[in-house]
């Protein structure tokens, strides 16, 4: 047996500080606010560091509300997972999830019991001395696809076709756009999104797949109009047109659309899976590692859609969500965000903080067998260390 004797987390910022972008979400389709609010950026991350008795550090991390996460994590889950066994990943995690039902079985809660998940994950394969994929199964091959996940919406729309253009030169097969335009925009916003698909598609031709992320901005009726407009562009999916509770939204809209419909980013735990994919609401199961429980909860929700026929694509990068995609049968490809001069909304702030972060070459990945997760803490990185307030 091996004991838990840490478990402390630390909290990072952006060398700049938030960064704003405009791009639908739910707030906007309420509101019509012209811009992305704080909320839906990610300029502050939060690390948790686990170590065991023989010396091993397993790291996990979150960026949803990450100083809430701490508290919880620091508060809840700390008690629960110190002096224990770091072999025995699913009764901690049991006693973990039970711990936060009453108020956070999903969100901020989960977010901050998948961050101790991972870390668990990490620390015990080092520990063993394999990389966390022979854990979870193996590789299932050398290498694993990847997808450009940018382009985000402005007016500019020779500017956003060059950028679709430097991920094809760059080896991507695939990428994905977000959209702007929501329920309060009118007729016109129909066609600004269209417009901005259209620039995309036209610059990268249709030898190469395209996706659209809507970010839970549109309602039924909204989305059932786009997706007639955007059926001519041959999407490989559209994510998360709708509020993620609503099911029976979801349904009207898949059965409607020639586009798959994805969606699942803001989901946590295994059942909410199971009634998003056996309800068929989905064609695309998006689970983040980060926010669905882990990585013990993301290997079951794998199992799950490869039962059903669903394909897994989890939402982010990094490479928790790597060793995942690389070994589960149901998972064709991965998320991938190129590195900007400066982070747009932070999903790009894992490259700057973590050492070993793995690099796309030719639209691919290749992992390295490097025991755990194969990251680090950067000593150098340009990633700001935020003090924390003590009690």
């Amino acid at each position: 047996m091996t004991k838990i004797v840490d478990l402390r987390c630390r909290l990072f910022e952006a060398p700049t500080g938030p960064h704003q972008v405009m791009y639908a979400n739910p707030l906007r389709a309420w509101d019509g606010a012209p811009a992305a609010e704080g909320a839906f950026g990610f300029h502050e991350w939060m690390t948790v560091e686990l170590e065991l008795a023989t010396g091993e550090i397993g790291i996990g991390n979150a960026a949803l509300t990450p100083r809430l996460a701490i508290q919880i994590v620091s508060g809840h889950l700390a008690p629960l997972v110190l002096g224990q066994n770091s072999a025995d990943r699913e009764a901690l995690w049991q006693r973990m999830y039970r711990t936060v039902v009453p108020f956070g079985r999903r969100g901020v809660g989960m977010a901050a019991v998948s961050a101790v998940d991972i870390a668990l994950w990490d620390a015990e394969a080092k520990h063993l001395g394999v990389p966390v994929y022979e854990l979870l199964g193996g590789l299932k091959a050398a290498k694993t696809q990847v997808y450009a996940s940018q382009l985000y919406p402005t007016d500019d729309l020779e500017a956003l076709a060059a950028e679709a253009k430097s991920y094809v030169d760059a080896g991507f097969g695939v990428m994905k756009q977000r959209l702007l335009y929501g329920p309060k925009d009118g007729r016109a916003g129909l066609r600004r999104n269209v417009e901005l698909v259209e620039a995309v598609r036209q610059a990268i031709g249709f030898d190469v797949d395209l996706a659209a992320d809507a970010y839970m901005g549109w309602d039924r009726e909204y989305a059932l109009r786009m997706v007639r407009m955007l059926e001519p562009y041959d999407l490989r999916w559209l994510e998360e047109p709708l509020l993620p509770d609503d099911i029976a939204g979801y349904q009207q809209v898949r059965a409607a659309s020639a586009i798959p419909i994805a969606a699942g980013e803001h989901e946590a735990t295994p059942a909410a899976f199971y009634h998003l994919i056996t309800s068929g609401a989905i064609d695309i199961a998006q689970p983040d590692v980060n926010r669905v429980g882990g990585l013990t909860a993301g290997r079951k929700v794998c199992a799950l859609a490869e039962a059903a026929g669903v394909p897994v694509i989890p939402h982010a990068g990094q490479a928790h969500n790597y060793h995942l995609v690389s070994s589960q049968p149901a998972c064709p490809l991965a998320e991938y965000f190129p590195v900007n001069p400066q982070p747009l909304v932070g999903n790009e702030m894992p490259h700057l903080l973590f050492d070993g972060e793995a690099k796309a070459v030719d639209g691919q990945i290749e992992l390295s067998r490097v025991p755990g997760l194969g990251i680090s803490i950067a000593p150098r990185s340009p990633v700001r260390e935020v003090p924390l307030e003590r009690p």
